[in-house]
Protein backbone atom coordinates (compact mmCIF):
# COMPACT_ATOMS: atom_id res chain seq x y z
CA UNK A 1 0.00 0.00 0.00
CA UNK A 2 2.82 2.43 0.62
CA UNK A 3 4.65 1.58 -2.61
CA UNK A 4 0.69 2.73 -4.25
CA UNK A 5 0.70 5.76 -2.76
CA UNK A 6 4.33 6.65 -3.05
CA UNK A 7 3.60 6.19 -7.28
CA UNK A 8 0.33 8.31 -6.80
CA UNK A 9 2.17 11.25 -5.25
CA UNK A 10 5.29 10.63 -7.72
CA UNK A 11 2.63 10.97 -10.94
CA UNK A 12 1.11 13.65 -9.63
CA UNK A 13 4.21 15.68 -9.35
CA UNK A 14 5.60 14.50 -12.53
CA UNK A 15 2.51 15.93 -14.11
CA UNK A 16 1.98 19.38 -11.74
CA UNK A 17 5.62 20.57 -13.34
CA UNK A 18 6.91 22.00 -16.61
CA UNK A 19 8.73 19.57 -18.44
CA UNK A 20 10.75 20.41 -21.53
CA UNK A 21 11.80 17.99 -24.15
CA UNK A 22 13.74 18.31 -27.35
CA UNK A 23 12.98 17.51 -30.48
CA UNK A 24 14.70 14.46 -32.07
CA UNK A 25 14.47 15.69 -36.20
CA UNK A 26 15.21 11.87 -37.05
CA UNK A 27 12.46 10.58 -35.13
CA UNK A 28 10.27 13.50 -36.08
CA UNK A 29 8.15 14.12 -39.79
CA UNK A 30 6.24 16.28 -41.94
CA UNK A 31 5.13 15.69 -44.84
CA UNK A 32 3.06 18.05 -47.70
CA UNK A 33 0.55 17.94 -49.81
CA UNK A 34 -0.02 20.57 -52.60
CA UNK A 35 -3.13 20.59 -54.61
CA UNK A 36 -4.25 21.74 -58.22
CA UNK A 37 -6.72 21.43 -60.44
CA UNK A 38 -4.81 18.99 -62.54
CA UNK A 39 -4.13 17.20 -59.50
CA UNK A 40 -1.49 17.29 -56.14
CA UNK A 41 2.02 16.94 -55.11
CA UNK A 42 3.27 15.43 -51.98
CA UNK A 43 6.81 15.58 -50.18
CA UNK A 44 8.88 15.66 -46.98
CA UNK A 45 10.41 18.57 -45.26
CA UNK A 46 13.12 18.34 -42.30
CA UNK A 47 12.58 19.54 -38.87
CA UNK A 48 16.13 21.34 -38.05
CA UNK A 49 15.53 21.39 -34.10
CA UNK A 50 13.12 22.14 -31.97
CA UNK A 51 11.36 21.84 -27.85
CA UNK A 52 8.23 21.13 -26.41
CA UNK A 53 7.56 22.11 -22.81
CA UNK A 54 4.52 20.54 -21.27
CA UNK A 55 2.73 20.62 -18.03
CA UNK A 56 0.52 17.29 -17.62
CA UNK A 57 -1.55 17.06 -20.84
CA UNK A 58 -0.76 20.87 -22.47
CA UNK A 59 1.59 22.01 -24.42
CA UNK A 60 2.35 25.02 -22.89
CA UNK A 61 5.58 26.43 -24.87
CA UNK A 62 7.38 25.37 -28.01
CA UNK A 63 9.73 25.97 -31.39
CA UNK A 64 10.10 24.02 -33.85
CA UNK A 65 12.04 25.15 -36.63
CA UNK A 66 11.72 23.19 -40.66
CA UNK A 67 15.13 23.42 -42.84
CA UNK A 68 12.97 24.60 -46.00
CA UNK A 69 16.19 23.56 -48.41
CA UNK A 70 15.46 20.08 -47.25
CA UNK A 71 12.02 19.97 -49.65
CA UNK A 72 11.43 16.97 -51.77
CA UNK A 73 9.22 15.53 -53.89
CA UNK A 74 8.06 11.70 -52.95
CA UNK A 75 5.27 11.97 -56.17
CA UNK A 76 7.02 12.84 -59.26
CA UNK A 77 9.16 9.16 -60.34
CA UNK A 78 11.05 10.91 -62.90
CA UNK A 79 14.15 11.89 -61.92
CA UNK A 80 14.93 15.31 -63.75
CA UNK A 81 10.99 16.32 -63.68
CA UNK A 82 11.52 15.68 -59.69
CA UNK A 83 14.61 18.36 -59.78
CA UNK A 84 13.28 20.72 -62.06
CA UNK A 85 9.92 20.76 -59.40
CA UNK A 86 12.05 21.02 -56.32
CA UNK A 87 14.54 23.58 -58.13
CA UNK A 88 10.87 25.76 -58.67
CA UNK A 89 9.46 25.01 -54.95
CA UNK A 90 12.83 26.58 -53.53
CA UNK A 91 12.59 29.66 -56.14
CA UNK A 92 11.46 33.05 -55.75
CA UNK A 93 8.26 31.97 -56.59
CA UNK A 94 7.58 29.75 -53.88
CA UNK A 95 9.34 29.24 -50.88
CA UNK A 96 12.41 31.17 -51.61
CA UNK A 97 15.00 29.18 -49.57
CA UNK A 98 17.88 31.42 -50.58
CA UNK A 99 16.85 34.36 -49.13
CA UNK A 100 14.41 32.39 -46.76
CA UNK A 101 16.32 29.09 -45.39
CA UNK A 102 14.09 28.20 -42.29
CA UNK A 103 10.33 27.99 -41.27
CA UNK A 104 9.32 28.99 -37.32
CA UNK A 105 6.08 27.60 -35.57
CA UNK A 106 6.63 28.99 -32.10
CA UNK A 107 4.01 27.62 -29.62
CA UNK A 108 1.98 30.11 -27.64
CA UNK A 109 -0.45 27.67 -25.53
CA UNK A 110 -2.74 24.79 -25.77
CA UNK A 111 -6.03 23.62 -24.42
CA UNK A 112 -6.92 19.85 -23.69
CA UNK A 113 -10.21 19.11 -25.31
CA UNK A 114 -12.33 15.94 -26.59
CA UNK A 115 -10.95 16.39 -29.49
CA UNK A 116 -7.21 16.34 -28.79
CA UNK A 117 -4.92 19.61 -27.83
CA UNK A 118 -5.87 22.55 -29.58
CA UNK A 119 -2.81 24.90 -29.83
CA UNK A 120 -2.40 28.27 -30.55
CA UNK A 121 1.10 29.39 -32.31
CA UNK A 122 2.31 31.55 -34.43
CA UNK A 123 3.90 29.84 -37.98
CA UNK A 124 6.72 32.61 -39.65
CA UNK A 125 7.53 31.76 -43.41
CA UNK A 126 9.38 33.80 -46.01
CA UNK A 127 9.58 36.26 -43.32
CA UNK A 128 6.00 36.63 -42.47
CA UNK A 129 4.50 36.03 -38.78
CA UNK A 130 1.02 35.23 -38.84
CA UNK A 131 -0.91 33.00 -35.95
CA UNK A 132 -2.16 29.73 -36.36
CA UNK A 133 -4.29 26.71 -35.01
CA UNK A 134 -4.44 23.35 -34.81
CA UNK A 135 -4.96 20.08 -32.98
CA UNK A 136 -2.56 17.68 -31.51
CA UNK A 137 -3.94 14.24 -31.62
CA UNK A 138 -2.22 10.89 -30.08
CA UNK A 139 -0.06 12.70 -28.03
CA UNK A 140 1.57 10.41 -25.18
CA UNK A 141 4.45 11.17 -22.68
CA UNK A 142 6.80 9.77 -20.70
CA UNK A 143 9.20 11.10 -18.20
CA UNK A 144 11.70 10.92 -20.58
CA UNK A 145 9.84 11.35 -24.26
CA UNK A 146 6.77 12.65 -25.94
CA UNK A 147 5.34 12.17 -29.35
CA UNK A 148 2.28 13.61 -31.39
CA UNK A 149 0.86 14.09 -34.80
CA UNK A 150 -1.08 17.03 -36.46
CA UNK A 151 -2.49 17.97 -39.24
CA UNK A 152 -2.54 21.59 -40.26
CA UNK A 153 -4.16 23.50 -43.18
CA UNK A 154 -2.20 26.59 -44.09
CA UNK A 155 -3.93 29.11 -46.77
CA UNK A 156 -0.17 29.97 -48.44
CA UNK A 157 -1.65 33.36 -49.83
CA UNK A 158 -1.49 34.63 -45.36
CA UNK A 159 1.99 34.50 -45.76
CA UNK A 160 2.66 36.24 -49.45
CA UNK A 161 2.58 33.27 -51.32
CA UNK A 162 0.14 33.74 -54.35
CA UNK A 163 2.20 32.06 -57.17
CA UNK A 164 -0.54 30.07 -59.78
CA UNK A 165 -3.39 31.95 -57.26
CA UNK A 166 -6.63 32.06 -58.83
CA UNK A 167 -7.05 34.69 -56.54
CA UNK A 168 -4.43 36.86 -57.87
CA UNK A 169 -4.12 36.04 -61.78
CA UNK A 170 -6.85 35.02 -63.58
CA UNK A 171 -7.26 33.09 -66.96
CA UNK A 172 -5.04 30.51 -65.54
CA UNK A 173 -7.10 27.40 -66.24
CA UNK A 174 -5.46 24.19 -65.53
CA UNK A 175 -2.21 25.97 -64.35
CA UNK A 176 -4.03 27.30 -60.99
CA UNK A 177 -2.86 25.91 -57.87
CA UNK A 178 -4.94 25.86 -54.65
CA UNK A 179 -4.48 28.41 -52.19
CA UNK A 180 -4.45 25.61 -49.23
CA UNK A 181 -2.06 23.44 -48.37
CA UNK A 182 -1.87 20.38 -45.78
CA UNK A 183 1.10 19.19 -43.37
CA UNK A 184 1.24 16.26 -41.60
CA UNK A 185 3.79 16.35 -39.16
CA UNK A 186 5.02 13.46 -36.32
CA UNK A 187 7.38 14.60 -33.46
CA UNK A 188 9.40 13.08 -31.40
CA UNK A 189 11.28 14.88 -28.66
CA UNK A 190 13.46 13.55 -25.80
CA UNK A 191 14.67 15.09 -22.69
Amino acid sequence: MKMLSLLAISLTAFSAFAQTYNVVPSGSKIVYVGKKVTGEHTGTLTLKNGSLTLKGDEITAGELVADMNSLTSTDITDKDYNAKYVSHMKSADFFNTEKFPESKLVIKSSKKTDKGIIVQGELTMLGVTKPVSFVVSDLKKTETEVSGKSNLTLNRTTWGLKYGSANFFKNLGDKAINDEFTLSVELFAKK
